[in-house]
């Protein structure tokens, strides 16, 4: 095992942040959370974490928690990241994510802190020209969100040039599936990630599942899209800590394979032993037909593969947190008060 570091984790009471987390934990690291609980659960902080509950645009607070502790490095997941929304208000995302970040990497910079892991977004490759997706695809941010983590890369680009802080930036797509362990899986409010709404659709918490688009150049007609299971991802991320010893890296990160909406549908019905409610709708503008990201650099470089590779396994994993928390980490924290 590597030597045990002292990690900052922004965002690390949300989805993918939390089973970061749990990642370091395992590794023998220490951690501190820092998140302000707008997208977060308190229930998805492990009590072997110390939890800080606070905003990145609280400069202050920022600069409290550098000076009680001394980090080896920072995983930064708090963002907002709901691409709709980003079309919706570009302004929130332009300027909360990219001053919220800056505020981050200042504070970084200043304590002396000369590692950050990033978790960016594939969404920085909005019109492909290549399928699957490699680091040499021109980046043309298919969202104002997209465009918010171009512009902390960006930041974080010269922050190497200018102050020695190396950085990973990890691009992806559509993380899924929980944690072997039954404590973590996906709670969003409001959810809209496809895996989990068909799995409303198949309980009844949703009347049905639109599919928006049946007439795509696809096998079966629907987009198809690329899903990566969320510890595969944290399993990333800690892999990236030990290459920024040398450099700053950027890698695109895809579970290799596809999966059309029909194959999720199909999936959730296998595994759930449900029927799921369908209504085909119009395709929604922008949306590509075949949209996935290559992982084959950081396969190479870090020896990176994913652990759960296949859709059927990240979609019983989804099921079996959400059959044990029926009502999410609302329903854990119920339970301990």
């Amino acid at each position: 095992m590597t030597t045990p570091k002292t990690i900052l984790v922004t965002g690390g009471a949300g989805y993918v942040g939390s089973h970061c987390v749990a990642e370091l934990l395992d590794h023998g690291h220490r951690v501190v959370v820092f998140d302000n609980l707008r997208q977060g659960h308190a229930a998805a902080v492990p009590p072997e974490a110390a939890f800080v509950r606070a905003d990145l645009a609280d400069e202050t607070a920022l600069a409290r928690v550098f000076s009680e502790w001394r980090f080896d490095a920072v995983f930064h997941f708090a963002a907002l990241s709901v691409v709709g929304d980003s079309m919706r208000d570009p302004h929130a995302y332009l300027h909360g994510n990219s001053v919220t970040s800056l505020n981050l990497i200042r504070a970084a910079v200043t304590a002396g802190v000369r590692k950050l892991v990033f978790s960016s977004t594939a969404n920085l490759f909005g019109s492909p020209k290549r399928i699957p997706i490699d680091e040499d695809e021109a980046v043309d941010p298919g969202s104002p969100y997209g465009e918010s983590k171009f512009m902390i890369e960006r930041a974080l680009h010269w922050a190497d040039r200018c102050h020695g802080l190396r950085s990973a930036c990890l691009r992806y797509f559509n993380a899924a599936g929980a944690h072997p362990n039954g404590k973590l899986g996906e709670d969003h409010s409001p959810e809209t990630h496809l895996i989990p709404l068909v799995m409303d659709a198949a309980t009844g918490k949703r009347p049905h599942i639109e599919i928006f688009g049946n007439d795509y150049d696809t096998r079966d007609g629907t987009c198809i899209r690329d899903y990566i299971h969320v510890c595969d991802l944290a399993d990333a991320h800690l892999r990236v800590l030990d290459a920024l010893e040398e450099r700053s890296v950027r890698y695109n990160l895809g579970n290799g394979t596809g999966y059309s909406v029909r194959e999720v549908i199909s999936s959730v019905e296998r595994i759930t032993g449900r029927t799921v409610p369908v209504k085909v709708g119009p395709r929604r503008p922008g949306d590509l037909p075949v949209l996935i990201a290559s992982s084959e650099r950081i396969r190479r470089d870090l020896g990176w593969e994913p652990r759960f590779p296949d859709l059927d396994s990240i979609i019983a994993g989804a099921w079996a947190w959400r059959s044990a928390h029926p009502h999410g980490f609302r329903g854990l924290a119920a339970a301990a008060e």
